[in-house]
């Protein structure tokens, strides 16, 4: 029988929750078949297994965070006879106290429920009164738990408090705790939004009554448990109301309908770990320019009816991605980074370049290798994969690492512009702005004129450690030059 460990999926990484299983008891594997997705702090990475076998337990729910070298799962492997193994989780009730293994060698050397090779004919009997090996077992069990528990044990007290109460013919008082699932009646059935649902809410599916198909519990009988409305309808009672002091309650049940809480984890957590860190550690400089875009505007028409570009999306981004590679062979500083340990500053002969990406679970900025080796046409299937796999999830975290320099394109959200913190480990970010018609003055012939043009701003903040004034608006201005006139690029 062989346990799989939650492996480190990344560099440093301590901890990740198991998001969905694409796995059941009873399954049978071969190497490298994805058994559960995680969330790290950088990303969602499936994850393959490492045996081919049969699975006998899952020992890990979704929505669980664990440490890294946790068993998620067992598999009987070849030869072995599979042996359905309960989740693995708490203290062990005291119908599960007294187990015969087959495997036990007459030494009386003990192995612990669900590990080590087991044999088909291992079967439970009745609880009898602890004696001295039963209590050294429960204590083993209880400590095997603390060892996989963040922050300080508990479960050998609870362990010794259980202990104490079966040596005394008196049960122990049952706490006021959510309890697992009887094996009899097994886990809660739900989906994982409704699982991530009653995790926020704080709602025990065991606890829940379910009314969907098979036995399901909904998103509606969380709410019902939880004796509120879903965060989403709360917010809407509320949301239009300023100064809250709207005249209707209708619909509120209580005062935990106006907030709520959601946990800061994964990508978010390491997202806000590492803007506070930048913006602590680099003394940060922000310059704007605002552009006249209207030839790259004119220059993306022509493009997208270009044969080459027809199966890619082709957009000022683009455009603004070149033209950035183009003005770091000017402006090479800008493409550094600030070793302070060291108090050098490391040039790089590449752009890997990284491009902000929003989604549900936070800020992810992946980032293109060795983009200055690329074509145009390429260029923009890479933005396209790329930000089609960061919305999706699946950014992986290599990824992620290794970045040089990072644009981050707000203009999709409608805002003109802003002050972006560089990413870690960079020197520079560009925040690029809406693009708007608006009045310009265009000079033909010597003479003024107003007429509507597209412009758009844009903002370069740069680590002022060893990026002074000067070269930070050369490059800007080199960048906002080849909005202008795309054609520029040839004296590059």
């Amino acid at each position: 029988m062989a346990d799989y460990l939650l492996p480190d999926v990344g560099e440093g990484l301590t901890e990740a929750e198991i998001v969905s299983w694409k796995v059941k008891v009873g399954d049978v594997l071969a190497i490298n078949d994805v058994v559960c997705e995680i969330e790290t702090a950088k990303s969602i990475v499936e994850l393959p297994s490492p045996y081919a076998g049969t699975i006998t337990a899952v020992l890990v729910p979704e929505g669980q965070t664990v440490p890294v070298g946790t068993p998620i799962i067992s598999v009987a492997q070849e030869g072995e006879v599979p042996v359905v193994d309960e989740p693995r989780s708490g203290v062990p009730t005291p119908s599960e106290h007294t187990v015969i293994d087959t495997n036990v060698p007459p030494e009386g050397n003990v192995t612990l429920v669900g590990y080590g090779p087991r044999e088909a004919g291992a079967q439970r009997r009745a609880r009898r009164r602890p004696g001295v090996d039963e209590a050294g077992r429960l204590t083993a069990h209880a400590d095997l738990q603390d060892a996989f528990t963040p922050g300080p044990g508990t479960q050998h007290d609870k362990a010794q408090e259980l202990i104490s109460a079966l040596l005394v013919d008196e049960p122990p008082v049952p706490e006021e705790t959510p309890r697992a699932p009887s094996r009899e009646h097994g886990p809660a059935l739900a989906k994982p939004p409704v699982r991530k649902l009653a995790k926020d809410l704080g709602v025990d599916l065991a606890s829940v009554s379910p009314s969907g198909k098979g036995g399901t519990v909904t998103r509606a009988d969380v709410e019902a448990a939880a004796g509120l409305q879903a965060p989403a309808q709360a917010g809407s009672s509320s949301g239009g109301s300023s100064g809250g002091s709207s005249g209707s309650t209708r619909g509120r049940t209580g005062p935990q309908q106006r907030e709520w809480r959601e946990p800061v984890k994964g990508v978010r957590k390491l997202m806000a770990e590492a803007m506070v860190g930048s913006a602590f550690t680099a003394p940060h400089v922000t310059e704007w320019v605002t552009v006249d875009a209207t030839a790259t505007m004119d220059l993306v028409a022509r493009l997208k009816r270009r044969p080459e570009l027809r199966d890619v999306k082709v957009s000022p981004l683009l455009v603004l991605a070149r033209a950035v590679i183009l003005a770091v062979r000017r402006t090479p500083v800008v493409n550094s980074t600030f070793d302070a340990e060291a108090q050098e500053v490391v040039f790089k002969g590449y752009v890997n370049l990284g491009i902000a990406a929003a989604t549900p679970r936070g800020l992810v900025v992946p980032n293109i290798k060795d983009a200055q080796d690329l074509t145009l046409p390429e260029l923009a299937a890479a933005i396209a994969d790329l930000t089609a796999t960061a919305r999706e999830g699946r950014t992986q975290p290599t990824e992620m690492a290794g970045g040089s320099f990072t644009i981050t394109n707000v203009g999709v959200f409608g805002i003109d512009s802003g002050t972006p913190i560089i990413n870690p480990g960079e020197a520079a970010i560009l925040a690029f702005g809406a693009i708007r018609k608006q009045p310009w003055v265009v000079t033909r012939d010597g003479v003024d004129q107003i007429e509507p043009r597209q412009v758009t701003t844009l903002a370069l903040s740069f680590d002022h450690r060893h990026i002074d004034g000067a070269a930070g608006s050369q490059f800007l201005a080199d960048v906002a030059g080849l909005l202008e006139d795309p054609g520029t690029a040839l004296l590059f």
